[in-house]
């Protein structure tokens, strides 16, 4: 089993920064491919972005490219979100998630086993 607990979310004006944490206790996370995930109210949960298990590999959806980056620290057994220009459609809880597969990290929900319990991110316009 692998918990995942979110924290840094918070209030920021339109064009500030965050920066997501995501810890993990349990198992050591060095051979889980990791990801964010958003919802925000009334809509479905959506990716954000993913990270292979060694880091090599990352990928973003659409809308946060260029201004999220996501990394981890195998060491810390944390993944972090880094979320610049942020803009008021970033609104939504951030969840973080955990899939135990060593492929190409995945951008559909289902693929992830282990969920943490969010961490809410609202931007101000």
């Amino acid at each position: 089993q692998v918990q995942l607990v979110e924290s840094g979310g918070g209030l920021v004006q339109a064009g500030g920064s965050l920066r997501l944490s995501c810890a993990t206790s349990g198992r050591s996370i060095y051979t889980y491919n990791m990801a964010w995930f958003r919802q925000a109210p009334g809509k479905e949960r959506e990716f954000v972005a993913a990270i292979s298990w060694s880091g090599g590999i990352t990928v973003y959806a659409d809308s946060v490219k260029d201004r999220f980056t996501m990394s981890r620290d195998n060491a810390k057994d944390t993944v972090y979100l880094q979320m610049n220009s942020l803009k008021p459609e970033d609104t939504a809880a951030y969840y973080c998630a955990a899939a135990p597969n060593l492929g190409r990290p995945n951008m559909v929900a289902s693929y992830y086993n282990y969920w943490g319990q969010g961490t809410q991110v609202t931007v101000s316009s």
